[in-house]
């Protein structure tokens, strides 16, 4: 019969795949390939994740790396920005191809404006633009609707986002920089991906850094369906569990499995931190009230505050003309030593992250 796993266990591994019980002694480009990609919406969002998991870390580590395009910015899993290390990047574009196509089914809105035209020759028609020079979503935009007058344009850029695999270029997504997003054809700009990394492999690079998981949190992760075929074909090289609700969670075997009682120090995640969006089933970190008031109802997931390993709270910078104070507002009241603990973090976060040095944390519980 298989072990069960309670929700602290399949906390603290994922905290530890996630180098979320210990900062890791390695590289950002080395994290990267450890968990495969990050989270990129919000700008700033992979700095703050490096920091928050890094012994040392500067954001020159990872601006670098995308000014040289060794590490790439663009649409990835379930058709949000990513970074990710460039031959990943390219790698993982086809493997989850079929996931992006949703979008633009018949039944979809991008589908039904688009009906009668081929999506292809959209993104051939994006592809051939982008040789002549990067250009912003907008011009691609415009420049496509030219193309196919009458056409409702966000629909025909959406088909060339979906179709035609694309990076956003720097200084878009850099420290400290801004600009409008900038875009060219992956194939372009990145190497052709070298022959290795097919679904099979990614699951499994998955289930390296989100495990144990279940056959729908791969799924939610990767915007993919039908991936329970990939699972059986791996299960005799994996490690099988049960979870508290039954469910059956596949795990590598060889992978990190701290007892649930294991320490977890405080942490102060960027929004959108992928430990928020690796599963479908969520309980091991958040619970659905948390969900509710770190969730925005535009899709934004909160900065948030991790107590003993879980969502306590949300958190913001606010830099003022000579003065940068770190809020913190918790979900509830904790201990006076979660507080100094908080306290100190935040002030590391703050010598990190925030415009001014030596600036103030100020620390409250939030309303429901």
């Amino acid at each position: 019969m298989a072990e069960i796993l309670d929700r602290r266990a399949l906390n603290r591994a994922l905290l530890a795949r996630q180098h979320l019980l210990a900062r890791a002694d390695l590289s950002a480009p080395e994290v990267l390939n450890r968990l495969i990609a990050l989270q990129a919406q919000a700008a700033p969002a992979p700095y703050f994740a490096l920091w928050t998991r890094l012994k040392t870390f500067a954001p020159q580590d990872l601006s670098a790396r995308l000014e040289d395009l060794y590490v790439a910015r663009g649409t990835l899993m379930r058709g949000t920005l990513h970074v990710a290390m460039a031959a990943d990047f390219a790698a993982i574009c086809p493997l989850i191809q079929r996931g992006l196509d949703r979008v633009l089914t018949e039944g979809s809105v991008h589908g039904r404006a688009l009906a009668g035209l081929e999506p292809d020759e959209i993104a051939s028609a994006a592809r051939d633009l982008l040789r002549q020079g990067a250009l912003t979503a907008t011009e691609l935009r415009d420049a496509l609707a030219e193309h196919w007058p009458g056409r409702d344009p966000q629909a025909l850029a959406m088909a060339a986002r979906v179709r035609l695999p694309m990076l956003q270029l720097p200084p878009r997504g850099l420290w400290g920089r801004s600009g409008q997003p900038t875009l060219a054809a992956m194939a372009d700009r990145l190497a052709t991906p070298k022959p290795g990394l097919d679904l099979p492999e990614l699951v499994r690079r998955y289930l390296a850094a989100f495990g144990p998981a279940t056959v729908a949190d791969a799924q939610t992760w990767l915007g993919l369906t039908r991936l329970a075929p990939v699972f059986d074909a791996l299960r005799p090289s994996l490690a099988v569990f049960r979870g508290e609700d039954d469910a059956e969670l596949f795990d590598l075997p060889e992978a990190e499995r701290p007892p649930g009682d294991a320490e977890a120090p405080v942490r102060f995640l960027g929004e959108f931190d992928n430990v928020l969006l690796g599963h479908d089933d969520r309980s091991r970190i958040m619970s659905s009230e948390h969900k509710r008031r770190l969730y925005t109802v535009n899709g934004v997931v909160r900065a948030t505050v991790l107590v003993d390993g879980v969502t306590a709270g949300r958190w913001r910078i606010e830099d003022g003309k000579a003065s940068s104070t770190l809020h913190v507002e918790l979900f509830d009241k904790v201990a006076k030593p979660v507080a100094k603990a908080l306290a100190e973090e935040g002030e590391r976060l703050l010598a990190f992250g925030a415009k001014h040095a030596g600036g103030e944390v100020r620390i409250a519980v939030a309303e429901a």
